[in-house]
């Protein structure tokens, strides 16, 4: 693991008046670099051949644009050495951590990470201390999970990765062992999943509720938790397939795979805003105690919201969720800072403030 020392000496090298504030060039990038020249930053985006045209296209926003054979190529030293020179400060996201190995990202990117680059592993539930063990350790309520098929008493939704397409999760709901067996072979014969990846499924309790992704920050400066506001996502193939009338829905013969694809805005209820910073606030001290120095910055909490107004939280993002809706949408951020704004905002003013109080070192890792 490359160490906060070592990281420190990468800082104290850099011209904190000139500094860029750099990421991959998919999921959150345009919000990520929005947000930084709303603060007056410079930018810089690291793109795949082949994806960078949204980045030429929205070429206000970037002032250096890289484009690599493949997004991984970031951990090439003649990259970094051009990201260093840049004096960036990086902000990791899903397709980051996605396309570039964990073991690349905590042992040989020696660039800056706005956030804690220990903590990005914790998103696959196959890591030692997951997502689901930090809810544990949090003390807050996450769906049943079930070993095997054959423990099914409830409706579930199983979670397995395509056959395809690695990044994503072919999510199928069953409500007994019959009917996962039968819905899985489905998929498996159209190619959709394999044998080997169903036998890594995870089935886990579907929580009937109202569906909410709650956008936190944590400023590591001021020890204070924010929270940025709500957003919904939209999966295809089920939307807009449920708009269907009923009749039609049951003609069709198609497996529905819950990709997500777009967001959409929202709010909750005032009186539930409670129980959505209780949450924030366990989860961000149980990363502390897991994960020193725990949080930093952003991360989210996809949960569910069932009739007796129990929060159930089903997937955890350690890192930029990716939620641009917010830019525009969010009252929340309003209310807290007088205006409204996005995550990548957000971070900018973190970045801003470390840099004035010559506190870069607490929210780089």
């Amino acid at each position: 693991m490359i160490t906060r020392e070592k990281v420190e000496e990468v800082v104290k090298s850099y011209d904190l008046k000139n500094v860029h504030i750099g990421t991959l060039g998919s999921h959150s990038a345009l919000d990520i670099a929005d947000g930084a020249k709303d603060e007056w930053f410079k930018t810089v985006v690291v793109c795949q051949k082949g994806r960078e045209r949204p980045y030429f296209m929205f070429k206000r926003l970037f002032d250096e644009i890289i484009v690599l054979d493949r997004f991984s190529d970031v951990l090439n030293e003649e990259v970094q050495e051009k990201l260093r020179t840049l004096n960036t400060i990086f902000v990791p996201h899903r397709s980051f951590t996605t396309y570039v190995p964990y073991d690349g990202i905590e042992n040989n990117f020696k660039v800056p990470i706005f956030g804690n680059r220990a903590l990005l592993r914790s998103e696959e539930r196959n890591a030692q201390k997951n997502q689901y063990y930090l809810l544990e350790k949090a003390g807050i309520r996450q769906p049943k999970r079930f070993s095997s098929p054959n423990e099914i008493d409830r409706l579930v939704i199983v979670k397995v990765q395509e056959a395809k397409r690695k990044i994503e999760r072919a999510f199928f709901t069953a409500s007994s062992p019959e009917d996962f067996w039968k819905k899985a072979r489905e998929r498996i014969e159209n190619g959709i999943i394999t044998e080997e990846s169903l036998k890594t499924a995870i089935i886990e309790e579907f929580v009937v509720g109202t569906y909410f992704n709650f956008n936190y920050f944590y400023s590591n400066i001021n020890n204070e938790l924010e929270f940025l506001g709500v957003d919904r996502r939209l999966q295809t193939n089920l939307y807009d397939f449920v708009n269907l009338p009923a009749r039609q829905q049951l003609d069709v013969e198609i497996p529905l795979q819950n990709i997500e694809v777009g967001h959409i805005p929202a709010t909750i209820r005032e009186s539930l805003l409670e129980k959505v910073f209780e949450i924030g606030i366990k989860f961000v001290e149980a990363c502390k105690k897991e994960y020193p120095p725990g949080i930093i910055g952003p991360f989210a909490l996809q949960s569910a919201i069932t009739k007796d107004l129990e929060v159930v939280v089903f997937d955890v993002s350690p890192r930029v969720p990716g939620s641009p809706v917010l830019v525009t949408t969010s009252p929340y951020t309003k209310f807290k800072h007088g205006f409204v704004m996005g995550t990548g905002r957000r971070i900018a003013i973190e970045i801003k403030n470390a840099i004035d109080l010559n506190k870069v070192s607490k929210i780089v890792t």
